[in-house]
């Protein structure tokens, strides 16, 4: 059997790739796109491994620093592979601000070169917050992200961390802490700043008291 490899420049998949693109015969392109596997360099690496190894080497050469409405950010160079959703993962910034800032009409249809506009995270890194909790009312219903919400998950509701954000969470009163992920949208009342799932009240010994200043640590 021959060595498999494929070879990226600039991170595109071009005529060049196809040509250096060597495997059994009968195996094509489009199987390490499926998932199969590349040896190259002693190791195996799936496809999509890869093209991110080779997509991340590239990403600070194709940020830019820029103000837009008052607002400080930088143009982000979509690659190949890329899509929205990962985006924002990666950048810590909503979904909603990047179809906002970026006149998105369709949030599936972005492509390799385009230029997005993304917000500069300004949320410190640890801060005091006022924390309350939510719990019977909202069992078993959806969350702002689309997964149903679970009153006993260690989940939170922010107003604008992006989804999946990992928290942590300590109660200064007792020194309890938990580690949480942003899954939905709130608190909607003036003065509070988080909103805790009763599972996780329960833990910092803030369901009695309902309302109360935690510290919030940014994890990922």
């Amino acid at each position: 059997m021959s060595t498999q490899y494929i070879n990226f420049t600039n991170s595109t998949l071009n005529a060049k790739s196809h040509q250096v693109f060597q495997g059994p015969k009968g195996l094509t392109l489009e199987d390490y796109k499926k998932g199969k596997l590349v040896f190259a360099k002693g190791v195996y690496k799936s496809f999509q491994e890869t093209l991110k190894e080779s997509m991340t080497k590239e990403s600070k050469s194709s940020l830019k620093g820029i103000e837009k409405n008052g607002v400080k950010g930088f143009l982000y160079v979509v690659k190949p592979g890329d899509t929205l959703w990962d985006i924002s993962q990666n950048f810590k910034v909503n979904m909603e601000d990047l179809v906002k800032d970026n006149n998105l009409k369709d949030p599936d249809q972005i492509y390799p070169g385009q230029e997005l506009f993304i917000r500069k995270n300004n949320h410190p890194l640890e801060q005091e917050v006022v924390a309350s909790w939510y719990g019977p009312g909202y069992h078993g219903r959806p969350m702002a992200n689309g997964e149903i919400y679970n009153m006993y998950d260690m989940v939170v509701a922010h107003r604008d961390l992006p989804f999946g954000t990992k928290v942590e969470i300590l109660n200064p009163e007792n020194n309890q802490r938990v580690v949480a992920v942003v899954k939905d949208r709130g608190p909607f009342i003036a003065g509070r700043d988080l909103d805790l799932s009763y599972g996780i009240a329960k833990r910092l010994g803030m369901v009695e008291k309902g309302v109360g200043k935690v510290v919030m640590k940014i994890l990922a």
